[in-house]
């Protein structure tokens, strides 16, 4: 029997939640503490974040990779393969993100050139670009051995070392942007260098995690046993994945363009919106997150029939969170919208875009934790041809249709938005349900061992 049995789903989904509730309280808070320096400071590392997280789908394409085929190994029982996807996952990542440290270091003034920046933001800009920029190796090695933790079933440690790093980061921003203490007040080069500080410290704890937790205590021949069929199966998931985020980023895009034709009243509301749905979406999010670990472990072990049946009981649990969330969220959803602006016709406009959250909030239950679901099995190319196809054969078409061209505004975006969900999320339903998803595996089961894996 292999210890997949052994994984609960409530275990491993709660810190990944409250990760994710963590790092975005984090992110607001900075900005809030960075708005203390200037509105020029908040505007600086705004666009230098923008460059900074569209690095981050690319070091993903291996943390997901790694991730999904590590999983399906531990199911396998094949610790030394484990061992080498690991090895090989950590040295692609950390020669990728050095490339990138270097880009971004080398042409950190040219990329910056691109959004036409004022010469005293683009200053401060760089600034900011060129040191946390410049560290973007070690945030490649800290999202490989997050991953890397978290699909061996200890995702209370990467939570814990999450919390660690945003409340170093936040002292940090505290110490250099008040000056207390003779602390000398850098401004926005102090935000880079607290942000840059806590990564490093964050790397130094995570390698004793997986050297005393998650029991691999790698060296270089472990490196050297890394084959290119290990880097081809890891590429094989991380490409497709990072592929489909990439899709849905630009489309984001294109979406925030069609708004502010409408003007920043609409802008303003659909921001304020999102950010209150997001606290929603990170339920759907950490429960796909948990049920891809234990459906990995299952697809490893060969136990398919098992892993057919958990998607739907991660499905049902996930609906029902989801809709307790938007019951609370419909209620308080003028005071909600209030938080952050005294306009009415704000207020208004977002109460109701919130209230569709009944109708959206199924659907992208659907997209997501079936989405993950069918990763952890390999198939990840059926999900990235899915997204492409409707949301820029379909979704961008008929936002500017709905929403420009006859005129319905942000509530015919939105109601776009409702439509690409469902029509992901019920693709994604018929290919679970198809089973062709069985085809995919990358590895077969090996029940003679045991991996001892305890969560």
């Amino acid at each position: 029997m292999t210890n997949t049995k052994k994984l609960a789903l409530f275990t491993i989904t709660w810190p990944l939640f409250i990760e994710s509730l963590l790092q975005m309280s984090m992110r607001t808070a900075d900005t809030f503490m960075v708005s203390q320096v200037s509105d020029a400071a908040v505007a600086a590392v705004g666009v230098s974040t923008q460059l900074i997280l569209f690095t981050f789908l690319l070091l993903q394409v291996i943390s997901a990779g790694s991730a999904i085929v590590i999983s399906q190994y531990l199911g396998a029982d094949k610790p030394g393969e484990v061992r080498r996807f690991a090895t090989g996952a950590l040295g692609l990542n950390f020669t990728f993100g050095l490339l990138i440290s270097v880009c971004m270091i080398v042409f950190s003034k040219q990329l910056l050139g691109l959004f036409g920046l004022q010469q005293d933001l683009l200053g401060l800009a760089r600034s900011y670009l060129l040191i946390v920029g410049g560290a973007l190796v070690i945030q490649a090695m800290n999202l490989t051995i997050s991953a890397i933790t978290q699909v061996h079933g200890y995702t209370r440690y990467t939570m814990m070392v999450s919390m660690g790093m945003s409340l170093l980061n936040l002292t940090g921003n505290y110490l250099f942007i008040f000056g207390p203490f003779g602390v000398p007040k850098l401004g926005v080069a102090g935000v880079a260098i607290s942000a840059a500080t806590s990564q490093c410290i964050g790397l130094i704890v995570y390698i004793l995690i997986l050297r005393k937790v998650v029991r691999l205590d790698l060296g270089l021949a472990d490196f050297a046993k890394c084959r290119l069929e290990h880097l081809k199966k890891i590429l094989s998931i991380g490409i497709p994945t990072a592929g489909n985020q990439l899709a849905y980023a630009g489309s984001q895009l294109v979406t925030t363009y069609f708004i502010t034709s409408l003007g920043a009243e609409m802008l303003s509301t659909r921001i304020y919106t999102q950010n209150i749905m997001y606290f929603i979406m990170m339920l759907s999010i950490s429960l796909g997150r948990g049920t891809q670990i234990i459906i990995g472990r299952l697809i490893g072990a060969g136990d398919k029939d098992t892993a057919y049946r958990q998607l739907f009981r991660s499905l049902g649990l996930s609906e029902l969170l989801a809709m307790c969330a938007v019951v609370i969220v419909a209620l308080f959803r003028e005071k909600l919208i209030g938080l952050f602006t005294g306009d009415p016709d704000i207020i208004a406009l977002g109460a109701t875009l919130l209230l569709l959250g009944f109708v959206l909030e199924p659907g992208r239950c659907l997209n997501i934790v079936i989405g993950e679901a069918l990763r952890a099995t390999g198939d990840a190319r059926f999900i990235v041809y899915t997204g492409v196809s409707v949301i820029w054969g379909m979704c961008i078409p008929l936002t500017y249709l709905v929403g420009i061209h006859f005129g319905y505004g942000l509530l015919g975006v939105w109601i776009v938005f409702m439509l690409d969900e469902w029509v992901r999320g019920i693709i994604l339903l018929y290919r679970w349900k198809s089973r062709q998803w069985e085809k995919k595996a990358l590895v077969g089961p090996e029940t003679t061992k045991s991996s001892g894996v305890a969560v």
